[in-house]
């Protein structure tokens, strides 16, 4: 009788462990590795956070002057009207006029087709470009003068393409209010006349934008 009870009890106990006991256990077990891995996520996410802190802590250490120069350097938006604005700006400091002003993104450009003005990369890249081709018409020393101040520029700008003709005019070049090629609202100086030649600049530039 005792051996019986023995086997029922071993019996009993074993359909207790492999139909409860187990799936509980297994179950806690599951929920506790849930838990590690949400704890986890919490201590990233306060990692995350600390240095979030520490990160604009030093933001905000640099000067508002800085930060205009960061982002005029490279800006976080495609903003083809202030881009042209500086250009022309530029332009105008040297007597310059800025013609057939056209303005073309990455994307752009790969529909077209283009060989001479290609994207700059894949999509997977951080940033992106877009193109800006324009004429105007000066002599070539003061249109050195504009590319040598375009260059010191904080804005990036690389060179794609130019390409320089005669202008057909042989008459002398006046840099002063009384130049015909002076933008609107360019700053007069007193007529200097030059005798150098005029020519027909077509330039192609390419600057970037963080996507």
């Amino acid at each position: 009788m005792r051996f019986i009870i023995a086997i029922v009890g071993v019996v009993l106990a074993g359909s207790i462990f492999f139909w409860y006991t187990k799936p509980a256990y297994d179950k806690v077990q599951g929920t506790r590795g849930t838990i590690a891995q949400y704890d986890a996520a919490l201590n990233k996410a306060t990692e995350l956070q600390q240095l979030k802190q520490t990160l604009l802590m030093r933001f905000n250490t640099f000067s508002p002057a800085d930060l205009d120069r960061l982002q005029k350097l490279l800006p976080d938006h495609v903003d083809n009207v202030r881009l042209i604005l500086d250009l022309d700006n530029l332009a105008e400091d040297h007597g310059l006029a800025l013609q057939n002003v056209d303005v073309s993104s990455s994307q752009k450009q790969v529909t077209k087709g283009s060989s001479v003005i290609g994207a700059v990369g894949g999509s997977n890249q951080k940033y992106d470009s877009l193109t800006l081709t324009f004429g105007t018409v000066t002599t070539y020393s003061e249109f050195v003068r504009f590319l040598t101040d375009l260059e010191a520029s904080l804005r990036i700008v690389d060179l794609v393409s130019l390409s320089i003709t005669p202008s057909g005019n042989a008459a002398s070049f006046a840099s002063s209010a009384t130049n015909p090629f002076l933008t609107s609202g360019a700053k007069a100086t007193a007529p200097v006349k030059s005798t150098e030649p005029l020519y027909v600049f077509n330039i192609s530039l390419r600057t970037y934008w963080l996507k």
